[in-house]
């Protein structure tokens, strides 16, 4: 079976959840994701989830990429072939709407030697997210 993208849904978010908790990763607030939670692309295949990502519109050419997460439970080979899906689609989406730039964060090495398959410049040196909640 081939893999399938789709947009994320409200549906989506409790799963999500579940995979951030799994990974050991705050649960990120719906209302801090792009338009809800349902602002972003999904990647399965036979109707089981294997990764999501989220697209920020900004009010210049470049849209951030953020909270790549995948689904602990899904062990297959085409693993990999998913997330390259996911940032592929992602970034036909934003060249569509007429985006020029997509930024990043990460600190997975898998992910951002996926990232580097796909012409992304990766900075060597470490940086940190910061947030304030107010």
């Amino acid at each position: 079976m081939i893999l399938n993208a789709r947009k994320l849904t409200d549906k989506d978010y409790s799963c999500l959840v579940d995979w951030w908790k799994w990974w050991r990763w705050p649960a990120i607030p719906q209302n801090f994701l792009p338009d809800n939670g349902a602002g972003g692309i999904m990647i399965e295949k036979e109707n089981t989830p294997i990764v999501a990502g989220f697209i920020y519109y900004t009010n210049s050419d470049a849209v951030f990429v953020e909270w790549i997460i995948s689904n602990p439970k899904y062990k297959h080979h085409d693993r990999k072939e998913a997330v390259e899906m996911l940032l592929k689609t992602i970034e036909a989406i934003c060249k569509e709407q007429g985006k020029k730039y997509m930024f990043s964060i990460g600190r997975n090495q898998h992910l951002i030697n996926t990232h580097k398959k796909l012409g992304w410049d990766v900075d060597n040196k470490p940086s940190y997210e910061i947030a304030k909640k107010i």
